[in-house]
């Protein structure tokens, strides 16, 4: 027994060693060098942004076939946590980096370099069989905080609302709360009956297989198997979840999406970020239904 456990230890070291990233001489992320001259650069963060990471990444290895690049999710926090420790080269993030997060970089003896990279909308999202099309942000907000339970109460049928939303790491949460759901008082949290989804494309399922389920996320999540429902800031003019409405502004659930990285980097993360940020980057963007910076 003695020995079966120890090298299930010795087996286990061996597995997390693998799979740790290398760092420089002063513990920060370092993009990986391979005796052919390959760069690895790990990205994680936004559940947002995966989809759109992963395509960046394989359009950017096309033309730089030297680079690897690795695509994780799990959250906007995780990203930027994974950035803290090291663990990641960029964070992708559908929220602005807080305060109390700067401050702990500034502890720890680097800073943030933050980077725009784009534009989402965050479309509000019913099954299909629901006859409500139109909300404002203030029906909203009341549903998400079961103010309104039942779809009757907005027009639709006799149904009780079933509650969706992002899990609290995630900055498309974040942002939902603090711009939606805070629109009745800063502060204001979801309704604690709310269904707290790890994904996006979870969330998405859920709404297909649910007609009295209604959940939030970004645009480029958007199938015929879901409804968006047209949003108004004041209850007149509703505007639907477009490329165009964001672009031009109308559409009132919008916001940029982020990349940070620490204030020393290495060459081959730094010519990526710049990559995305030009002409062909951004041309991803748009191909993934999101809002280019242009």
């Amino acid at each position: 027994m003695k020995f079966k456990l120890s090298s299930f230890f010795i087996l286990l070291v061996l597995v997390v060693t693998s799979c740790a990233r290398p760092q420089d001489s002063e513990g920060n992320a370092a993009g990986r060098s391979s005796s052919e001259g390959e760069q690895s650069i790990q990205v994680t963060g936004s559940d947002t942004m995966v989809n759109l990471g992963q395509a960046w990444a394989e359009e950017y290895t096309k033309t730089n076939p030297n680079a690897y690049i690795a695509i994780g999710g799990g959250g906007s926090g995780v990203g930027i946590a994974a950035l803290m420790n090291g663990t990641a080269d960029l964070a992708n993030s559908s929220r602005a980096i807080k305060d109390r997060e700067i401050s702990k970089a500034n502890e720890l003896g680097f800073g943030i370099k933050e980077y725009i990279v784009g534009w989402d909308g965050l479309a509000v999202v019913v099954h299909p069989d629901n006859p409500v099309n139109e909300l404002s942000i203030l029906q909203i907000a009341e549903i998400f905080t079961a103010k309104i339970t039942n779809w009757k109460e907005v027009g639709g049928d006799d149904l009780e609302i079933v509650l969706l939303s992002r899990e609290v790491n995630s900055g498309t949460h974040v942002y939902f709360k603090e711009n939606v759901v805070g629109s009745l008082g800063k502060g204001t949290e979801f309704s604690e009956e709310a269904l707290l989804m790890p994904s996006s494309q979870a969330l998405a399922d859920e709404v297909t297989s649910n007609t009295g389920a209604i959940g939030y996320y970004g645009m480029g999540y958007l199938s015929p198997s879901q409804k968006p429902i047209n949003v108004s800031v004041d209850g007149v003019t509703f505007v639907s979840p477009t490329i165009e409405n964001v672009l031009n502004k109308t559409y009132p659930i919008a916001r940029p999406l982020h990349m940070f990285s620490r204030d020393s980097i290495s060459a081959a993360a730094q010519a990526y970020i710049e990559w995305i940020m030009g002409e062909e980057g951004q041309a991803v963007v748009a191909e993934q239904d999101f809002v280019p910076l242009s």
